[in-house]
């Protein structure tokens, strides 16, 4: 039988000063005007930014191309792996442009919209979206500006739809349309979305948020254009999608509660319940959930957020979210490092709490009904219950590591794998200190390795024990069979 070969040294070389969080819930900053320069994202990074989100409704590919270039530069000068986000932009269904560039619409009056292109005025406007026109029934509500104006379809016609204003206001050029009651047959990737991602998947990114899902087909196809390269984070926006979750869920990678389009065609009341919903199915399969939209909105223009903004980024962290999100905050915000400090500072805080610990082993879904889920319960409940100082997990795909973290542990995990895009992908997930390390081959050499990295990364010191687990044989994706504990010597 012939020996493994003798490991190599790990890829960060030991000389490298560890740098680790002290929360389990990450934070996801979305660069922009006001954070396109190196020196920025890594004040950033530092200040608590694990993943960095790069929005494809703005900016050209040149200009992604070159955060990716400076996200890079800084992940290997702080020697930590750092996930990047690209949200595609979706179809976006818009109204077509008025005569005077704005109307002015009054409730009980008709109102028309139609095909024609030609420059609407107060009595109509061009809907250059055939699918609304064919999808639409009487009584079809119809929201626009981001819900600002509602109307009530009166009348159906191949070419136009005839409409009650309900809600009046001003209406200009180009404002948004959304359809709450209707499943459009609208795909969720637009032409402009296939090139951008033609573009960015070689770039090497971790994943894609997918906006305007209303269905499991939406997830599929994205899946399919992705073809393992990144995960797809399905964007929650749709009361459709919510009504499809169980199906959208079990296809897609991770979540996100997009609160925003969520929150204009939702009635307001609803929008807290979905969330907790959407957070709590998410949290059974073991699939990371991002909660996003307005979380500290008032940072924008301000040094300091509202105390009720406080607040709903800690009932996002009690609610177990993997992940809470920056957008305008980081992206144009005149603060985006003090954005970024103080959500670090709430989240933190919160963890500190022993209701947060309570909330947290009292909300733990049960137990997956395998050998692989068996072994991760079983590596948090022998982790508390000798008081170790780190869960060590091996994984080449991030299956392991995700199923520790789907138990929340009172201790952190350190998500070892020899994986670059894997140990990004991780930087996403509740808990989980991802590290990339050199392949290993047997259970000695795993063991040696864990209780090297939980020692160099500041886990543990010695006398420590650390709880290791693993899928053998290694390298076998999904598969979570192996448990040891190791004492630090």
């Amino acid at each position: 039988m012939t020996e493994p070969p003798a490991p190599r040294p790990d890829p960060r070389p030991s000389t490298r000063q560890a740098f680790r969080r002290r929360r389990r819930t990450k934070v996801i900053a979305t660069l922009g005007p006001a954070s396109s320069t190196p020196e920025v994202i890594e004040k950033l990074y530092r200040a608590g930014a694990d993943v960095f989100r790069l929005n494809f409704s703005h900016g050209s590919h040149e200009d992604h191309a070159a955060r990716i270039t400076m996200i890079r530069d800084i992940e290997r000068k702080v020697g930590r792996p750092i996930g990047i986000l690209v949200d595609v932009q979706g179809p976006k269904l818009r109204v077509g442009k008025f005569q005077a560039g704005r109307v002015q619409l009054q409730a009980g009056q008709p109102f028309r919209l139609d095909l024609n292109p030609t420059p609407g005025d107060v009595r109509r406007v061009n809907l250059p979206h055939k699918e609304i026109i064919a999808a639409a029934q009487i009584g079809t509500t119809l929201l626009l500006d981001d819900g600002k104006l509602r109307l009530r379809v009166t009348r159906t016609r191949p070419d136009h739809l005839e409409t009650e204003v309900v809600v009046g206001g001003p209406l200009s050029d180009r404002k948004g349309v959304n359809v709450p009651d209707v499943v459009l047959p609208i795909p969720a990737l637009t032409e402009k979305d296939r090139a951008d991602l033609d573009f960015v998947l070689p770039l090497g990114i971790e994943y894609i948020g997918l906006s305007f899902v209303q269905r499991p087909e939406d997830v599929a196809e994205t899946k399919a254009i992705a073809a393992g390269r990144a995960w797809v984070m399905v964007k929650l926006e749709k009361p459709q999608a919510l009504e499809n979750l169980d199906g959208i869920l079990e296809l897609t990678d991770c979540v996100m509660v997009a609160r925003g389009d969520l929150g204009v065609e939702l009635p307001p009341e609803e929008v807290p319940l979905a969330q907790k919903r959407i957070v709590r199915a998410a949290r059974a399969l073991g699939k990371p959930v991002v909660v996003a939209t307005q979380m500290l909105e008032s940072m924008i223009t301000a040094p300091s957020p509202t105390r009720a903004e406080v607040s709903d980024v800690g009932t996002a962290v009690f609610d177990g979210a993997d992940a809470v999100m920056l957008s305008a905050e980081t992206a144009a915000g005149q603060y985006p490092y003090e954005a970024v400090n103080m959500m670090d500072r709430i989240v933190a805080r919160v963890e500190q709490d022993p209701d947060w610990r309570r909330l947290t082993d009292a909300s733990r879904p049960p137990p997956e009904r395998s050998s692989a889920g068996a072994i991760s319960t079983a590596a948090r409940q022998v982790a508390e219950t000798i008081d170790a100082e780190v869960i060590a997990t091996f994984s080449s795909t991030g299956s392991t590591t995700l199923r520790v973290a789907r138990e929340r542990p009172a201790c952190p995990i350190l998500g070892l794998t020899s994986s670059g895009a894997t140990a990004r992908r991780m930087a996403v997930v509740w808990g989980v200190h991802p590290l990339e390390v050199n392949e290993i081959h047997s259970m000695t050499e795993m063991v040696a390795r864990a209780v090297r990295a939980a020692q160099h990364e500041g886990f543990a010191t010695h006398g420590d024990e650390v709880v290791v687990t693993a899928g053998v044989p290694f390298g076998t994706p999904g598969t979570t069979n192996a448990l040891r504990v190791a004492v630090v010597k």
